[in-house]
């Protein structure tokens, strides 16, 4: 792999005008795709296999025409303190409304809450459903602002009216201030760790052009495709992060190269076959992670990862193309001041590069002396860094998993002040019912069946009330909802829907008719159920296949498995962070979490694949340096300090770029997004620097010689992968070098 690397990079820095030119044929391609596509969609949740999904299909099925697909609003009239909705002067107020909500080329009816019984029972609240014909996302501007003044004159007459439900979704996806400040850390760090402005520049121009492809082909196949907005923000996310590390990455090795006198395409070449080749597979890691959550069974997921692997692919080929063909036009403009004037620098004692010395040099840097303190106290390393992981992974245990809804959303919306005032005035069950199909198909009195069924939830603890089941025009299927007592995140209502469904039978057998459980809170209750029996089958697939992969660059055993442990306390320490922030509420407001509740039931999942692809690209970089001092004749204890002088500093800025990256993010109001990012930045943080950085090497240094055994049926049978490009570098040493060309 490394020998076809090395010519396809110095192709790339010989034919640099034809490798632009295809890359920029490529972005106006997918660019002009895009600006005739339809774009993303807003595709309503969907996960096949489970009791929720099946009573929601069937109901398709038996009311056709009578799907949610349209999108609705609710608005919420609340009465003046003292005062009732009932009141002649509230009363009118709220039937003008009703009225001028009725206008409108988009709306298909709207209930009137005095006919159709939306009054509590104290009579301070009301409501009424607005139902559109188009769906959420094709609300045009016109029906919001015609919405918006029904409830400003409302306002007007005194009353306080919110409102709630899928049309008062904005459109998510990517807003531009997370992806901002992002860059900005990035270009300072790289800055820092290059001193060159061309040198930190350049990742960041690659990677923003493989954003800009990965963005602009998921807008062209979203439609074909069903991606959603989310899925660009992950896609984003991602390929932002890695974009720049790759990049990083191979300048640095460029840099390297220069300094010990190849000339620049030769330069070029031995960067991308070395660099390049981790890179390649760092980025197959990250694939195998992302394309691995196919296992998990969730439509929605399975486009996300798919769709954030081909940022990752695209990241790989921008950093093995376009890079070196950049470094082709600015050769020198990359190297540091010192160099571009023609002084041959030391690389060993170069704390910017972060690359390889020549052979003899033990100047030490940043790196060397943390790998040698840990050295010689490798026990109390890895025990405090062990400790420090497990403390912060024991909230973990408590964590609790759903769907965030209105309630997650921050005060200062009125869809959750509509949220708030509907449970206050009809009672916390009132924002979750649960919704019961009946289907009464071959009984021989429908009603009579679907009667018993309402009557028996109806007598079940925890239900406060059912409303009167509505038939199809068949006549064999029935639906009615029924109001759970407490909220739908709320334990107990879990607990209520699992008794409902274990009494079954025998309502089934007294009724004579089946019946299912859905609604919004039930299919949080089965997505969640589904995501925790998928987990362990995703980990025992990803792992397997990432420590088969890490088997044959490291020719270990153990290595492996260390990485793969160490990668379970990061992303465990990183789930209880989670937890204590989200869901306990601790430091929520420094983190702008308006409203703390049970995690989103993809979160512990996601964080899996991500972070384990990203734990393995560190894990590569770094201890890829290691094997090599080792292989070259080091002791075990030597290696280690080789790894941390070559790699230190790259890793750490690469590690920083994504933490600046995935932290930026929590600033978006999208609270999966922000718990996304928050959630990956910390496992990042944990990762690199606890994990990579300190338990990493004291483990090495306590299995000394052992870290590097292989069995030797094992290594005739495992292929042969020069990872970093061994033969590449002995070849390229037996050649003279030139001295560095000043500028």
């Amino acid at each position: 792999m490394a020998t076809f690397l090395h010519r396809l990079g110095r192709l790339a820095f010989r034919r640099r005008w034809y490798v632009v030119l295809i890359w920029a044929a490529v972005v106006a391609f997918v660019g002009l795709g895009a600006m005739k596509a339809p774009g993303t969609t807003d595709e309503e949740f969907s996960m096949p296999g489970i009791e929720s999904q099946k009573a929601f299909d069937l109901m398709e099925q038996r009311f056709p025409g009578a799907a949610a697909d349209g999108a609705t609003a609710r608005v919420v009239f609340v009465a003046p303190d003292g005062q009732k909705v009932t009141a002649t002067e509230n009363k009118k107020a709220i039937e003008e409304a009703v009225g001028s909500l009725k206008d409108g080329s988009q709306v298909a009816g709207v209930a009137d809450p005095f006919t159709a019984k939306a009054v509590s029972e104290d009579g301070t609240t009301a409501y009424a459903v607005v139902t559109y014909k188009v769906t959420a996302n094709e609300v045009s501007d016109a029906s919001h602002t015609a919405l918006d003044k029904a409830i400003d004159h409302a306002r007007d007459a005194g009353l306080t009216v919110e409102a709630g439900g899928t049309a008062m979704e904005a459109g998510g996806g990517p807003g531009g201030v997370a992806e901002i400040i992002g860059i900005a850390v990035a270009a300072v760090v790289l800055l820092i760790t290059f001193g060159s402005l061309a040198a930190a520049g350049l990742p960041l121009l690659t990677a923003i052009i493989g954003v800009a492809i990965t963005m602009l082909s998921i807008t062209l196949l979203g439609d074909a495709l069903g991606l959603s907005s989310s899925t660009g923000t992950l896609a984003m996310m991602l390929g932002l992060a890695v974009g720049i590390d790759y990049a990083l990455f191979v300048v640095s090795r460029f840099r390297e190269e220069r300094a010990r006198g190849r000339d620049v395409q030769e330069a070029a070449g031995l960067a991308v076959g070395t660099a390049g080749s981790a890179v390649v597979f760092a980025g197959l890691t990250v694939v195998i992670a992302l394309a691995g959550l196919m296992v998990v069974g969730i439509p929605m997921l399975t486009k996300m990862g798919l769709a954030a692997a081909g940022a990752v692919v695209v990241a790989v080929l921008v950093a093995l193309t376009v890079v070196p063909a950049l470094l082709g036009f600015w050769p020198n403009a990359v190297l540091k001041k010192s160099e571009r004037a023609g002084k041959k620098g030391t690389v060993g004692s170069d704390h910017h590069t972060g690359t390889p010395a020549p052979a003899g040099q033990t100047a030490d840097n940043m790196g060397t002396r943390w790998a040698r303190f840990v050295l010689r106290r490798p026990l109390p390393v890895m025990i405090l860094g062990v400790v420090a992981l497990g403390a912060l992974a024991l909230p973990a245990t408590g964590l609790q998993l759903g769907m965030p809804g209105d309630e997650a959303k921050p005060t200062s919306t009125t869809e959750r002040r509509a949220y708030d005032a509907l449970a206050e005035g009809f009672g916390p069950g009132f924002n979750g019912p649960l919704t019961i199909v009946v289907d009464a198909k071959g009984s021989d009195d429908a009603k009579a069946a679907a009667a018993t069924i309402s009557d028996k939830i109806a007598g079940t603890k925890g239900i406060v009330s059912v409303s009167e089941p509505r038939f199809n025009k068949a006549g064999d299927t029935a639906v009615f909802s029924a109001t759970p007592a407490t909220a739908p995140t709320d334990e107990k209502t879990k607990d209520l829907v699992k008794t409902i469904r274990s009494e079954r039978p025998g309502v089934e057998s007294t009724a004579g008719a089946h019946f299912e459980v859905t609604g919004t809170t039930a299919l949080n209750i089965d997505v969640s159920d589904k995501v925790q029996g998928a987990l362990i089958p995703y980990l025992v697939t990803v792992v397997g296949l990432a420590i088969l992969l890490l088997l044959v660059v490291f020719r270990s055993v153990l290595v492996p498995l260390k990485a793969a442990v160490g990668f379970l306390l990061s992303v465990l320490a990183a789930l209880g962070a989670v937890v204590v922030v989200f869901q306990e509420g601790h430091m929520a407001s420094l983190f702008g979490v308006d409203q703390t509740g049970p995690i989103m039931s993809l979160m512990p999942i996601f964080m899996v694949g991500i972070v384990f692809g990203l734990a393995m690209d560190y894990e590569v970089f770094l201890v890829s340096r290691m094997r090599e001092g080792y292989v070259h004749g080091d002791s075990a204890h030597e290696a280690v300090v080789s790894g941390f002088r070559h790699s230190a500093r790259v890793v750490v800025a690469a590690a920083l770029i994504m933490i600046a990256v995935f932290a930026g993010f929590i600033g978006e109001s999208e609270s999966m997004i922000k718990m996304i990012g928050f959630g990956l930045a910390t496992a990042v943080l944990l990762d690199a620097f606890v994990v990579r950085m300190a338990i990493v090497p004291a483990v090495l240094a306590l299995l000394g010689d052992r870290a590097w055994w292989l069995p030797k049926w094992l290594d005739r049978v495992l292929p042969k992968v020069d990872i970093e490009g061994e033969a590449l570098s002995k070849a390229a040493d037996e050649t003279p070098v030139k001295e560095p060309v000043g500028v």
